[in-house]
């Protein structure tokens, strides 16, 4: 048995559901690229929900059957349901800003009104089981201590710094239980942070990742996050599609590390030592509530690093009570410097980074380019 595969004592609690095609949406981001792998390397014939204008590269040479559609067309979801067993919904649109109307209506319309959509597609194609991919975000939190672990009894603050982007999956999650209390077997996976390999976009903190590697990196601030391996969530996912109780949520994890930490960790990893000038959060945050706002109206598009909610999810320091998953599903984690190895092996292979890691696992080293 390999280090991410588990077993679990416990009775499956979907031992009716029937075994064949899964369907999974978000397959070509970095969190869905991981299950897909998971999936195939379980020898499970997988299907993959996908935009024609989406950058498909994490699919390329996989043995996968793509169909197109949009979480924002409902007759779409309806095509990709036939002939689907189980489906695990993974896209989301995701936005760490404080959202102009049009982006909020947007984050409102995908994360919301396309989770219920799917969910009434799936219903009426008679899917055994869905598992919904919840963001740790949306779980609340001690508002006397916020870096006391959460579990998933805590309710989602919807106060403060809560971005809208955790207000939108927060409902998703709250229409994935309506759905199981009207008949369907869903269940909620829920992900912190995801570090690893096939995050081919790259994500937010992959980008970083490369940046600091690539001495692009010149200041950082600190706090710190829970952070999940890339192949931790995807065997979760598994995990709580076979052994997962219905209407219930899970919360996954591999572990807590600073800002500080994880660079040092990424150093050690790719051998470099770059030295970073640390900001002050509490002025980073003054600085991210002036001029967030101001480049989400200016210019939508941009890509921002910093904002008031990212930066007050960093000083909060959020940890995962992970025991619920442990105890039910069988889940254990690996841990995080083996996350940092995935991905930045998975960089050099790819040459987003322009440099091979001094510290290497086994699982990409000899494998080619895709």
């Amino acid at each position: 048995m390999s280090e991410t595969q588990t077993s679990s004592d416990s009775v499956n609690p979907s031992a009716g559901i029937a075994k064949g095609k899964v369907l999974v949406t978000g397959g070509s981001g970095h969190l869905g690229a991981n299950i897909v792998h998971a999936l195939l390397d379980d020898g499970q014939e997988v299907r993959v929900l996908v935009q024609s204008r989406a950058n498909n590269r994490a699919l390329e040479g996989l043995d996968v059957e793509r169909v197109e559609g949009d979480l924002c067309d409902p007759a779409s979801l309806k095509r990709a349901m036939q002939g689907v067993a189980r489906v695990f919904h993974i896209a989301a649109k995701i936005s760490t800003a404080n959202a102009t109307p049009q982006e909020q209506r947007s984050l409102y319309a995908i994360n919301v009104l396309g989770t219920r959509d799917l969910l009434r597609a799936a219903m009426d194609a008679g899917v055994g089981r869905v598992v919904l991919t919840g963001s740790f975000s949306s779980t609340g939190f001690d508002l006397d201590d916020p870096s006391r672990a959460s579990d998933e009894t805590i309710p989602f603050y919807p106060f403060g710094y809560a971005m809208p982007y955790s207000h939108t999956k927060a409902l998703a999650e709250h229409e994935v239980l309506k759905a199981a209390a009207e008949g369907l077997d869903a269940v909620i996976a829920t992900s912190c942070g995801c570090i690893g390999a096939w995050d081919y976009l790259p994500s937010r903190m992959g980008g970083t990742i490369c940046d600091y590697i690539e001495g692009r990196l010149k200041v950082y601030v600190d706090g710190g996050f829970t952070w999940i391996r890339g192949r931790d969530i995807a065997r979760g996912h598994l995990l709580a599609m076979e052994h997962g109780r219905k209407g219930q949520k899970y919360l996954f994890a591999t572990g807590f590390l600073s800002i500080g930490e994880l660079f040092a960790t990424v150093g050690e990893v790719a051998g470099v030592d770059h030295r970073l000038i640390e900001l002050p959060l509490d002025l980073v945050g003054k600085i991210a509530a002036v001029y967030s706002g101001t480049l989400a109206r200016f210019f939508p598009t941009a890509s921002q690093r910093l904002t008031p909610g990212s930066v007050a999810v960093l000083k909060m320091r959020r940890h995962v009570d992970i025991s619920k998953a442990q105890r039910e599903l069988g889940y254990q984690p690996t841990n995080m410097r083996e996350a940092v190895i995935d991905a930045v092996e998975f960089f050099a292979r790819e040459g987003m980074i322009s440099r091979r890691p001094v510290v290497t696992g086994a699982d990409f080293a000899d494998a080619p380019a895709q």
